[in-house]
């Protein structure tokens, strides 16, 4: 059977190219300040750099894992921007940049994959959910939540509230991710799908995962879809401002395939030299979504040396301060998973927490005759 449709270029959403040169797209105008470029640049320099720090503390043997983020900051830190303070997020695990534009500390990111807390941080403060490793699953709770705003009154105009899903290219295997495409279509929930297509599901490349581009699956659901440039942070912004405003007014869902790269491992237990030749990692090496936001300052006199040197020393303080702060968090009472499982009293938990507290003061009291 032939399918042409598998083989054809797909479209592509780009405002900033890889030589940092600037583009107009009639769909996706954008008119940014000079302070608010600086501030998209500080921002990806400086999640890059918790992101590297955080690699490092694991290989020191401080963190259990880590997710790297290198590659994807432009696709994360662009739609995080597009949000608005009322609008709800929804990650995987890898969604830093998203933690970090939500306001999220990055000790709390280290906490979890330190194994020293169960979430890491008050979904409701950030509004930001809590990381879902179980893969697609947060497209279901992100589509509930979507239908319950919708349930409340929360959409129908420009002050309307939206909510974003994060999600890989590996996501889109998952029948829960399909069973959200669907239940958002048929209810015409106000979310948006974003899924960072870095092209590899751990050592599984897309090629291997889907036939047809990721964005045209979409159409089949019933919902808008669009592909752009995830190394392109004007990009990011300008396609997630709209579909948000999309989803805010009552129109329903819509998908972002964000095409990007993991320029790291799956996760800090990957070795990718094992599945990738080393050409397609430095092909996408040029297309660094850093180093082509610079160029565009550097030509347009957004910035001057004096602004990269001070977002320079800006990420060295901050990655001194991600490893002290890693390094001090304290370890948990054992008692606390017991902690946050229901909202009122639970008799078969409250059970199970004498007997756990029993077991560990057995401990104390063999310590205790062992020393006699």
């Amino acid at each position: 059977m032939s399918d042409n449709t598998a083989h054809e270029e797909p479209e592509l959403v780009q405002l900033l190219t890889p030589e940092g040169e600037l583009r107009h797209h009639p769909d996706y105008p954008l008119d940014l300040g000079a302070d608010e470029v600086r501030g998209l640049y500080r921002d990806l320099v400086l999640v890059r750099r918790v992101d590297t720090e955080a690699v490092a503390l694991q290989r020191q043997g401080e963190l259990g894992l880590w997710a790297s983020l290198l590659g994807q900051e432009a696709a994360q830190i662009g739609s995080a921007r597009a949000l608005r303070p009322q609008d709800m997020a929804f990650p995987s695990y890898r969604e830093h940049g998203v933690a970090w534009v939500r306001g999220v500390e990055p000790r709390n990111l280290l906490a979890m994959f330190r194994g020293v807390t169960n979430g890491g941080w008050d979904p409701a403060e950030h509004n930001l959910h809590l990381y879902t490793i179980v893969i697609g699953s947060q497209t279901l709770h992100a589509t509930g939540y979507a239908m319950g705003v919708q349930r409340d009154g929360a959409t129908g105009g420009d002050d309307g509230t939206a909510v974003i899903v994060y999600f890989g290219d590996g996501a889109t295997s998952q029948g829960d991710t399909n069973e959200a495409f669907n239940f958002a279509a048929v209810n015409n929930a106000p979310v948006v799908f974003f899924c960072q297509n870095n092209q590899w599901a751990i050592s599984e490349p897309l090629e291997r995962q889907s036939r047809v581009p990721l964005y045209r699956r979409a159409a089949g659901f019933g919902f808008p879809g669009v592909r752009i440039d995830g190394n392109d942070v004007f990009a990011s912004l300008a396609v997630t401002r709209r579909a948000l405003q999309h989803a805010r007014e009552g129109q329903g869902p819509m998908l972002i395939e964000a095409f990007t790269y993991r320029m790291g491992a799956h996760t800090t237990n990957d070795d990718p030299t094992r599945y990738r030749v080393a050409a397609e990692l430095e092909e996408w090496k040029r297309k660094d979504p850093i180093l082509r936001l610079r160029a565009y300052m550097a030509a347009n006199g957004v910035a001057d040396d004096d602004f990269f040197a001070a977002v320079d020393a800006e990420a060295d303080k901050l990655g001194e301060r991600v490893r002290v702060d890693c390094r001090a968090l304290p370890d948990p009472d054992p008692l606390d998973i017991f902690h946050e499982v229901y909202a009122e009293p639970h008799a078969q938990l409250d059970l199970q927490r004498a007997e756990f507290a029993d077991y560990l003061a057995s401990f104390e009291d063999a310590g205790a005759e062992g020393g006699r």
